[in-house]
C-alpha cells in the first residue's frame, strides 16, 4: 500500500524512480508495431498556409500591415514549435523540430484560439508543423469558453489570441512507460521557453496559464481525453496593441486574476495503481476541479527557507558570476538562429568549459532581466521558481575547482558544498550514458517536492517539471549560441543523484542538463 499520508505527487515520484537492482527487470523493450505517430491529422477543416510568410524576410512586408502580422504569427509558431529538420531512422523518418523532445517523440501539441481578428476568424486552430499552417477544425466563438474555464485570469481580457498546450500521453509512455510524465510537462517547459522567446521576436507578451479547469479547457478544445488533454494555457498579449499592452502591465499587479499558478487538491486515499495506469491517474488527480471557481484563494503555506539562503554557510567558498550579458545582435538575430539550429549534443570532447561561458550560460537562464528591452515589459513568466534549486556538479570547468557547487540565481553567486572530481560517479548516475562522463558541467534542478504539495496541492508537480524544462531550454540556446554543446537527461537513478551531490535524499531530482565542448 502507499506510505501513509503520502501525497499522490510523492508517491508518483517515488513509484518512478530508477534504480540500478530493478531497472533491467522493468524495462519492457520497445513494441516497434505499435510506434506512436508524433503528429495530429483533421480530415475536415480549413487551412491558412503560413510558409509564404516564413520564406520572406520581415523587411519585405514593410508597407503591408496584413501580411506584416501574418508574418509575426508564421515566425512566432514555427520558432515555437516548427520543423527544423528530417532524419532517416528505422527505415522511416523523423522530423526535428524547434522545442526538444525527449526521445524524439514529440508529445506535445500546440492548438491556437482566436478571439476573432480582421485576418482570423475566430475558432479553435491546430498548428500542423509539417505543413507549417494553422487547421481551423472550429468556426464559433470560443474566448468566453476560454476565459470561465481559466478562472477569469485578466491576461486573457484584452488578447486576442491563445496557446493551449496539450499532452498526447501516450506518444511518450510508449517508451517511458509510466515515468513519462515527467517528460512531457519537461517538454512542455522547452516549448513555453520557446514560445516566451519567440515572442520576444515576433512582438507578443506570452503570459503563461497554469490555474486552469481542466475538464472544460479539454471539452473546449474536443479532444479525446482518454489520449489527449491540456497541460498549459498562454495567453499572447500583442505589443504592438495598444490595448494589449496595457492588459499586460496591469496583469503584473492583478493578483487574484493574473495569478500563473493555482492550487490543486492534495490526494493522499488512493487505492494500489497497476504499472501502466499511474500516469493517467495521476494527472487526472493533479486536475483543478469545477467546483473550485469559487476557492481561489492560494494557501499560505511558506518554505522554512528561501532558496536564496541555501547552504549561506561562512565556510563555503562563495563565487560570483556576475558576468556581461550575452549580445544576441539586432533584433535578436542570434536568438532566432539559436532556436532553428539548436540540436542536442551526442557527445563530447571532455575538453574544459572557460568559466567564463559558464557565467554567461547562467545569466541568460537565470537573470533575464538584463535581456528584456523597453517593448518587452517583465521578465518571462514562470510558474513558482522560488521552488526550483540549481546544483552544478563541475569537472573541468577552467577557473573552478572539481565538486559540487550550489547556485543563487538573486546573489548571482557559486556556493561550494563538494569538493571532489566526480566523472566516474556521473557517469553511473545517467545510466551509464557518456554525456555524463565527458560533460564539463551538470546542471541538476532539484525541489523539496513536500513542501511544493504543501504549497500548491498534486498539481505542482506539473509546475515544477515545466519550469526546469523551461530553464533547460534557456540553458539550451544560450550554449548553441556559443557554440558549445548542450544535451537534457530526464532519465538518472535519482537516489544516486542525491547520495552523489551530497543533498537531502527528500529532494526531488527533476532534470538534468549536460555542458561540455562537443566532439
Amino acid at each position: 500500500m502507499p506510505e501513509l499520508h503520502q501525497s499522490i505527487a510523492q508517491h508518483y515520484h517515488e513509484r518512478t524512480k530508477y534504480d540500478p537492482e530493478t531497472i533491467s527487470a522493468k524495462n519492457k523493450g520497445l513494441d516497434w508495431a505499435k510506434q506512436p505517430v508524433p503528429f495530429k491529422e483533421y480530415k475536415i477543416g480549413s487551412t491558412f498556409d503560413l510558409k509564404p510568410y516564413i520564406k520572406e524576410k520581415p523587411t519585405s512586408f514593410a508597407n503591408n500591415s496584413e501580411a506584416q502580422w501574418w508574418q509575426r504569427l508564421s515566425r512566432l509558431l514555427f520558432c515555437s514549435y516548427g520543423l527544423t529538420a528530417r532524419m532517416p531512422s528505422m527505415g522511416s523518418t523523423v522530423y526535428l523540430r524547434a522545442a526538444p523532445s525527449a526521445g524524439g517523440l514529440y508529445p506535445a501539441e500546440m492548438y491556437l484560439l482566436s478571439r476573432g481578428t480582421q485576418l482570423l476568424p475566430p475558432g479553435l486552430y491546430n498548428y500542423q508543423c509539417r505543413t507549417h499552417s494553422l487547421m481551423h477544425y472550429w468556426e464559433s466563438d470560443v474566448w468566453q469558453k476560454l476565459q470561465s474555464a481559466c478562472l477569469e485570469n485578466s491576461s486573457l481580457q484584452n488578447a486576442q489570441l491563445a496557446i493551449v498546450i496539450t499532452s498526447v500521453f501516450y506518444r511518450s509512455a510508449w517508451r517511458y512507460e509510466d515515468r513519462a510524465y515527467r517528460r512531457i510537462c519537461l517538454d512542455t517547459g522547452h516549448l513555453i521557453g520557446n514560445i516566451e522567446l519567440a515572442g520576444a521576436l515576433t512582438g507578443y507578451r506570452p503570459h503563461l496559464i497554469g490555474g486552469f479547469v481542466d475538464e472544460d479547457v479539454n471539452e473546449l478544445l474536443y479532444v479525446d481525453i482518454k489520449q489527449e488533454q491540456a497541460i498549459a494555457v498562454i495567453a499572447l498579449a500583442d505589443l504592438q496593441d495598444s490595448d494589449s499592452v496595457n492588459s499586460s502591465l496591469r496583469d503584473r499587479q492583478n493578483v487574484r486574476g493574473g495569478n500563473t499558478a493555482l492550487p490543486s487538491t492534495t490526494q493522499t486515499d488512493y487505492p494500489r495503481i497497476p504499472d501502466g495506469e499511474l500516469l493517467n491517474y495521476f494527472h487526472c488527480a493533479t486536475q483543478i476541479q469545477p467546483s473550485a471557481k469559487e476557492k481561489l484563494n492560494l494557501p499560505q503555506v511558506k518554505q522554512d527557507k528561501s532558496i536564496e539562503d541555501k547552504y549561506n554557510f561562512s565556510f563555503c567558498d562563495k563565487i560570483s558570476t556576475v558576468t556581461k550579458p550575452i549580445d544576441w545582435g539586432k533584433k535578436l538575430e542570434g536568438l532566432e538562429e539559436s532556436i532553428l539550429k539548436r540540436r542536442s549534443t551526442r557527445a563530447f570532447s571532455g575538453e574544459a568549459l572557460q568559466f567564463d561561458e559558464l557565467k554567461a550560460l547562467l545569466d541568460f537562464t537565470y537573470q533575464p532581466q538584463n535581456y528584456t528591452d523597453q517593448n518587452n515589459e517583465s521578465s518571462p513568466d514562470y510558474f513558482d521558481l522560488n521552488l526550483i534549486e540549481t546544483f552544478i556538479a563541475v569537472s573541468e570547468v577552467e577557473g573552478l575547482e572539481r565538486g559540487c557547487y550550489y547556485y543563487a540565481p538573486s546573489s548571482q553567486e557559486l556556493r561550494q558544498i563538494r569538493f571532489k572530481n566526480f566523472r566516474r560517479e556521473l557517469h553511473f548516475l545517467c545510466l551509464g550514458q557518456d554525456l555524463g562522463r565527458d560533460a564539463s558541467a551538470l546542471v541538476f534542478h532539484t525541489a523539496d517536492l513536500k513542501t511544493a504539495v504543501a504549497q500548491y496541492g498534486d498539481r505542482v508537480y506539473r509546475y515544477l517539471h515545466m519550469d526546469a524544462g523551461h530553464l533547460g531550454q534557456r540553458l539550451n540556446l544560450a550554449a548553441i549560441h556559443l557554440g558549445l554543446g548542450v544535451s537534457g537527461i530526464g532519465g538518472f537513478f535519482d537516489d544516486k543523484v542525491n547520495e552523489v551531490l551530497g543533498i537531502p535524499s527528500d529532494e526531488a531530482v527533476l532534470y538534468i542538463t549536460t555542458l561540455g565542448k562537443p566532439r
